[in-house]
């Protein structure tokens, strides 16, 4: 039996930092682990121009802790109005790694997202024409489409049209939560990549649901079905090129995340590695752990793989219950906090 893997350093190629006080508790768990990330911009006021992303780099490069070699990959958030210009300059000036499709209202801090996917297709265009990737939350938001479906609606919809449209651009659809999108990011590979999230293959609508609702497992997009956890936990454990980790860690406030009203997202950047190394394990896959976490999300992006190795050990430890956020944020609830995990990253 496995109990010890050494392999190349991971990447996140989905994850939020968030900003200000947030942004410097939470930064230090994922440099800890991975050696690049890509940083979403869903901030307030959001990262929509060249001039924002060089800021919010700086922010991020300042709040490292002394001595990381962690690299940050800023993204731009799309609006109605975003400069095809200003996008190509970003990009070829090394300050965006991609562009971030939010449909307007689909998640947190996505009211200044696109309303009208026509909108953004002279933005696609140059995006294509350049290399640039295109990132998205893969999610319709029309009111007749139930809130579990959004992500097989955008598929047939909107993603495959767009798929036609642009046969040189490069997508990412994020945080696969179906079995529907993870059938279809296989079927346009490798044109189409898709990140997995670990809450997305332990969790079910049952265990959001069923005995109490749970506030901290509420994510966009939701946790679906047992069918859906199962068809993501063979996706990212197939060892194909097309599945590559993107944790979604995404920290809020307490009172925000636990209230009438909650916010979704899930902080998991502490024990994200802990909880692939266990699913992998469970599914006999250890041996593609590496290629999942630390090679096919390079490929994708046209990047070489990290020089470091990770060593990760199967012995217990207890995750920290919540992290100290100093302001008015006051604190922020980790995933699997207070629980003892089978496996942690030990070198």
């Amino acid at each position: 039996m496995t109990t010890r893997i050494t392999i190349r350093k991971p990447d996140d190629w989905h994850c939020h930092m968030r900003d200000g006080e947030m942004l410097k508790a939470v930064l230090p768990y994922t440099a800890a682990h991975f050696g690049r990330a890509i940083l979403m911009p869903n901030l307030i006021p959001p990262v929509r121009t060249t001039a924002d992303g060089i800021a919010y780099r700086a922010r991020v490069m300042t709040a490292l802790p002394q001595g990381s070699t962690f690299q940050p990959l800023i993204t731009c958030y799309l609006t109605d109005d975003t400069d095809p210009d200003d996008v190509e300059r970003g990009f070829k000036e090394g300050v965006f790694t991609g562009a971030k499709l939010y449909p307007a209202n689909a998640t947190t801090n996505s009211a200044a997202g696109v309303t009208d996917f026509r909108k953004i297709v002279r933005v696609l265009e140059r995006m294509e024409k350049i290399g640039m990737r295109f990132l998205m939350h893969g999610e319709v938001t029309d009111a007749d489409v139930d809130i579990f479906d959004r992500e097989v609606v955008f598929c047939e919809r909107v993603l495959k049209p767009w798929t036609r449209q642009f046969p040189g651009l490069k997508f990412i659809l994020e945080h696969l939560s179906s079995k529907t999108g993870a059938e279809f990011v296989r079927a346009h590979a490798p044109q189409v990549g898709g990140t997995i999230t670990p809450y997305h293959l332990e969790l079910t609508r049952t265990d959001w649901l069923g005995s109490g609702l749970k506030p901290y497992m509420y994510v966009m997009p939701v946790i679906k079905t047992e069918a859906d956890r199962q068809a993501l936990r063979k996706a990212a454990t197939s060892g194909e090129a097309c599945y590559f980790l993107g944790t979604d860690s995404a920290p809020h406030p307490f009172k925000s995340k636990v209230s009438v009203n909650g916010i979704p997202g899930i902080f998991n950047a502490p024990v994200a590695l802990a909880v692939y190394a266990k699913v992998f394990e469970e599914e006999g896959a250890l041996d593609k752990l590496e290629a999942f976490a630390s090679l096919n999300g390079a490929m994708h992006y046209g990047m070489l793989p990290n020089e470091g190795t990770i060593t990760l050990e199967k012995q217990e430890w207890t995750a920290p219950e919540e992290i100290v956020v100093p302001g008015p944020d006051e604190r922020a609830l980790v995933h699997h906090g207070g629980e003892r995990m089978a496996w942690g990253v030990v070198a």
